[in-house]
């Protein structure tokens, strides 16, 4: 039987809860699907380092490296320095892990759910390819007279072919996968910023190599009017590191909510963290209200990239079918005890297992 070494780190907040949850889950289709998973669970928050001064130790990091995959719940907290905890950890395994892709599924599972007016299912089915290393985030910045009124703050956008093509040559052959528009849009503000004509290059020279996807282009302000105004335009969508960030958190909202959103960061073939995007929201820590539902999909991603593909598919179906349902009622914190959505998803898995 197949098993797979799991790094768990729960954070801060409401992490640890929704990651209980998330594991519950992981356990059960494990047992259903015939694998094992093997699963460490580090102590890195806020938390710990208030108790410590430790964000990440080295010893750790080398441990976690050697894992098939890594599940995080939610990390910031107010009582740290702004940024540090979230760079410490989450910074440190994207950038020295090298997962280049943060995968984004956009997907509302019923009409309820999204704000947009008749806009359902059928018109929100995308997914983001976000490059995860460069861009705004590489970490080259700098201050300059610091604390004085002539104090000069500077952030590099840096971009490099080789990542820029990687990411979106990932994107077309996630474009032949999905089986759906065959589509991939570009979204970029290279009128503006000039840099990224890089990825406008890139991207036409990649494209050639796939005649079967179509392609389209979309300046980032235009891209989030079009997203609200025809979500269903969209297929799969490749852009750069800042610009990802932000208008996915859009597309979280027109899924249903950051409850519901979960992503992967990926490099292919290696070691990958999977997470549900939404933050640590201190103030509901232990409340038992937080819903678990992006966590308990980001488990679903995760099965589906070890090669468990039945069950990662198995989990996305349990919940589409607890939304449409109305078994689960909302996915916003309140809207469920946390323990009660993974109680419910284990028993409509065994309850299918079972037919």
């Amino acid at each position: 039987m197949t098993e797979y070494d799991i790094a768990v780190i729960a954070g801060d907040g409401i992490g640890p809860e929704v990651t209980r949850e998330a594991m519950k889950v992981l356990d059960a289709v494990a047992s259903m699907y015939g694998f094992k998973t093997k699963k460490t669970h580090y102590p890195f928050g806020t938390e710990h380092w208030l108790k410590t001064t430790e964000i990440f130790p080295e010893s750790a990091f080398s441990e976690v490296k050697d894992k098939r995959a890594i599940f995080l719940g939610a990390i910031g907290d107010p009582r740290a320095p702004v940024g540090m905890i979230e760079y410490g950890i989450i910074a440190k395994l994207r950038f020295e892990l090298d997962l280049y892709v943060n995968l984004r599924p956009v997907r509302c599972y019923d009409e309820r759910l999204c704000p947009l007016k008749g806009k359902g299912p059928a018109e929100v089915d995308m997914v983001f390819v976000r490059e995860n290393t460069e861009g705004a985030y590489s970490g080259s910045f700098g201050f300059a007279h610091k604390g004085l009124p002539s104090e000069v703050a500077t952030q590099v956008m840096v971009y490099t072919r080789a990542a820029t093509e990687r990411v979106i040559r990932y994107a077309f052959e996630l474009a032949r996968t999905r089986n759906k528009k065959k589509t991939v849009t570009m979204i970029d503000k290279a009128n503006a910023l000039r840099a990224q004509d890089l990825w406008t290059r890139t991207f036409a020279d990649v494209a050639k190599e796939y005649p079967d996807i179509k392609t389209e282009h979309a300046y980032i302000d235009a891209a989030c009017m079009w997203m609200i105004k025809n979500p269903e335009w969209f297929d799969v969508a490749v852009t750069s590191n800042l610009f990802g960030d932000i208008i996915t958190d859009l597309g979280a909202m027109i899924q249903g909510g950051m409850g519901i959103a979960a992503s992967g960061n990926i490099h292919p073939g290696k070691v990958s963290l999977f997470e549900p995007i939404h933050g640590s929201a201190p103030k509901y820590a232990g409340q038992n209200v937080a819903c678990p539902v992006a966590a308990i999909l980001a488990v679903g991603m995760m099965c589906d990239y070890l090669g468990q593909k039945k069950a990662g598919a198995a989990i996305e179906n349990v919940i589409v079918d607890l939304v449409r349902t109305k078994r689960i009622k909302g996915v916003n914190t309140g809207d469920h005890p946390t323990d009660q959505i993974g109680d419910m998803v284990i028993e409509e898995l065994r309850a299918l297992a079972a037919v």
